[in-house]
This record gives structure tokens, C-alpha cells and sequence, in this order.
């Protein structure tokens, strides 16, 4: 991110786009909908996460209850939210939307992209992958990997905003495209595991520290 001493003209605008909108079917609920065993929402803290890493504004993604899930908002942070109608079509149609609303913000020069399920990412990690020269944000392509293993964080710059939307297909994210147009891996095996929580079982593997990050001695891997 920027540093304050850094003019206007020469500071990158990025915000984030947190994906809430499908159904949690193996979890037996909205993961937008699901209290942490913190007594936080989920939702609030995956917003919380990109406002605290300097991202702004944050669009959040709902879809399956989304009334319900709108209610938990905090009203301290600038949150744009979209919903996306065809959310039972799968993850393209949350990403899409998701950048459909970011591009509303004409100054946006990129978005760094998480999920409402990774009870352990820490602003930290997004910091990391928001970081990136003025001059190269609007064309950047970066992607968290953990040990080896792709997972989110990701930032994508304003440029591919529309490509990817038209490359997006059913159940997919945007991993082939990013792929195709040679993302940038970055390493944050340090600050976190990256595993998605899919199942209340899985909830048993990610149990984050007071910092906010999981003890990595336990097994799993995290979403590509």
C-alpha cells in the first residue's frame, strides 16, 4: 500500500471484493450467514480484513439470503454491496458481479479478491499482495500461494477487469485466466494457510490464533 509521504497523483487506488454469495450447502447454511466461534460474523471480519489492509471501498458479494446477510454489515466501513441475482450458477457469476460493481468506482486502479470462508487470512496478506508499483497496477496480476498451493488473496488490475468477466463460466474462478496471462505468485505461507472452511468439520482444521492466524501444524490444503 502506499506511503503517506507518497503525492495523490503517484498512490494506487485498490479495493477489495469479498465473495459471499453462494448457498454453503455442505456447511448447512450461507457462509455469509456463519458466526465465528469468536462470536464474529464471518462476513464482518472478511470485511473488516480488507478495510484494516488499506482496501477502499470494500464490495461485497451476496446472493443466497441476502437480506439476512446484509444485516450483519458493520456500519463503521464503506461497503458497497452487490448481489448477484445468478449466484446458483456457481463462483463466475459472484465474480462477476463483484467486478461489475467495482468498476462503478472510476478511480479504482485494481481490487484484491477474497473469499467470505478463510476464517484464518489476515489483513496482512492482503497488504502483501496489494502492494504493488503505481505505474504497473492497473495491469497487475498477483495470486497468494501457500507452500506451493494457489489460493487468495488475489489482485487483479483494472485492465483485465473486463476480459475476465467475459472468461468467466460457471463454477469456476479465475484461476485459467490468470494462468493464461501469467499471474504473479505470491508466497504468504508466513502469514497464514489459506484453507477455505467448506464444512463444519473443516471449521475443526482452522482454528485461528489471537492474531488471526491458524496453527499450521494441521492438515489441508487451500482452494485453487
Amino acid at each position: 500500500m502506499p506511503r503517506d509521504s507518497e503525492t495523490a497523483s503517484t498512490r494506487v487506488s485498490v479495493g477489495g471484493v469479498l465473495l459471499a454469495a453462494g448457498a454453503g450447502s455442505r456447511m448447512g447454511m450461507p457462509k455469509a450467514l456463519v458466526i465465528g466461534d469468536d462470536g464474529q460474523p464471518w462476513l464482518e471480519r472478511g470485511i473488516r480484513v480488507l478495510s484494516q489492509a488499506g482496501c477502499n471501498p470494500v464490495v461485497v458479494v451476496l446472493g443466497a439470503r441476502a437480506t439476512e446477510a446484509e444485516a450483519l454489515i458493520p456500519d463503521d466501513v464503506t461497503v458497497s454491496v452487490g448481489i448477484a441475482e445468478d449466484w446458483q450458477s456457481g463462483l463466475s457469476a459472484s465474480l462477476r458481479r463483484g467486478l461489475a460493481a467495482a468498476a462503478t468506482f472510476e478511480d479504482l486502479d485494481a481490487v484484491v479478491i477474497t473469499l467470505v470462508d478463510l476464517p484464518d487470512l489476515g489483513a496482512d496478506a492482503v497488504e502483501r499482495l496489494a502492494t504493488v508499483p503505481p505505474l504497473n497496477a492497473r495491469s497487475a496480476l498477483r495470486q497468494a500461494h501457500y507452500n506451493e498451493s494457489p489460493g487468495h488473496p488475489v489482485l487483479i488490475g483494472r485492465e483485465h477487469w473486463m476480459p475476465l468477466q467475459r472468461s468467466l463460466t460457471g463454477d469456476t474462478g479465475a484461476r485459467k485466466y490468470l494462468i493464461a496471462h501469467d499471474v504473479e505468485m505470491v508466497d504468504c505461507s508466513d502469514l497464514g494457510s489459506g484453507r477455505d472452511v467448506d464444512s463444519p468439520a473443516d471449521r475443526l482444521l482452522v482454528t485461528p490464533d489471537s492474531e488471526g492466524h491458524e496453527d499450521r501444524e494441521q492438515p489441508g490444503r487451500p482452494r485453487q
